[in-house]
């Protein structure tokens, strides 16, 4: 029995709500973190890092701070791709306005800049809900793609109109820029996703998350007994909006190295969201699970025509994996809303009575 919980007792409240009721959770994070910070690198080229293993990172540093106003606030939202916008600008103007600069403060800072943009678009959060906010949210992703491009001090007058990352270091590294290798790239996205994860596994278990499941499941009995709506939802806005800021940096500075108005368009707001579907809303792990597999499936598509030989072309790859991908999200709708959470949930309570039925 691989989670044998026999010997495992709680005698106090603190011990019930432990962070790990179970011991096999903690082994099985240890060996998570373990493959991560010292496997990965040591066998990953550079292919593997800029395609899958950074993608995945970003991508899930992002849906977790959607579905932490989706998921856990019930607030819908639909400009998750201009948030991020609103980080790397930030981020870019930081650094060239500040060039000693720690690239680590400008990172942590960008996000501040992106959660007070997304309370301004919170505010009608207060009288709207459901369908119209998600309405309100798109047009905010319309309008700040809008103002990346027309607002030339965004990217330094540029004649391109792109913003490109210059080269950065810290503590002797090039961690950023066209210098900056793979493996330390990695590395920053890595302690950095590991850091906000920790942060939001903490708010979303104490007061401040419990206030926002209130609000998600009954906002106007959360209101009766004594909640605060206007400062449950705004915060909500705030923490989910400096969480996807810093995502947009990391995914500008630490990705992509240098980026256009039209990468921050509603396809990107699209693709988070389709991650936290698939992954599973109000679930910190799903966020993982569906960027592994939103990022990885079309790389394994692209690969799966010329290993069996077969003469496809790129852009009937690329129809496929639109295909494929619409699919799965349909799939996952029908057979499990809730995501690949919750069929990890049900494989550990197997786990749990493993070899009994029941």
């Amino acid at each position: 029995m691989l989670y044998r919980t026999v010997g495992q007792f709680k005698t106090s409240y603190h011990a019930d709500h432990a962070l790990f009721p179970v011991k096999q959770d903690a082994w099985l994070l240890g060996f998570i973190l373990l493959i991560a910070f010292v496997v990965l690198p040591a066998t990953a080229n550079e292919f593997v890092f800029n395609a899958l293993l950074i993608p995945v990172l970003v991508y899930a540093l992002a849906a977790l701070g959607l579905n932490i106003l989706t998921g856990y606030a019930g607030q819908l939202s639909l400009g998750t791709g201009a948030f991020m916008g609103v980080g790397a600008y930030a981020c870019y103007k930081l650094v060239t306005i500040f060039p000693e600069l720690n690239i680590v403060v400008a990172i942590a800072l960008s996000g501040f800049f992106s959660a007070a943009v997304g309370v301004a678009f919170g505010l009608p959060s207060l009288r709207i809900k459901g369908f119209y906010l998600a309405i309100a949210t798109l047009a905010a992703q319309f309008f700040l793609v809008w103002l990346f491009e027309k607002w030339a001090w965004l990217y330094n007058y540029n004649s391109s109109g792109a913003i490109q990352v210059p080269n950065i270091d810290m503590f002797g590294l090039t961690v950023a820029g066209p210098n900056a290798k793979a493996v330390v790239q990695y590395y920053f996205v890595l302690c950095v996703v590991c850091l906000i994860t920790w942060f939001a596994i903490n708010i979303t278990r104490g007061r401040i998350g419990r206030i926002w499941k209130s609000v998600r499941d009954m906002d106007i009995a959360a209101e009766l007994v004594g909640i605060n709506l206007m400062k449950a939802k705004l915060s909500a806005f705030a923490v989910s909006s400096y969480i996807v800021g810093v995502a947009g940096a990391l995914f500008v500075f630490l990705w992509r190295g240098a980026a256009e108005p039209v990468l921050f368009d509603i396809p990107l707001s699209f693709r988070v969201l389709f991650i936290v579907i698939i992954g599973g809303m109000g679930s910190i792990l799903g966020n993982y699970l569906g960027a592994v597999l939103i990022v990885a499936l079309p790389v394994l598509i692209s690969f799966v025509p010329g290993a069996l030989g077969l003469p496809v072309s790129s852009a009937m790859v690329e129809h496929l994996n639109t295909m494929i991908v619409g699919a799965t999200i349909i799939g996952f709708l029908i057979l499990e809303p809730h995501g690949l959470a919750r069929l990890w949930a049900i494989i550990r309570e197997k786990l749990v009575i493993w070899p009994f039925p029941h």
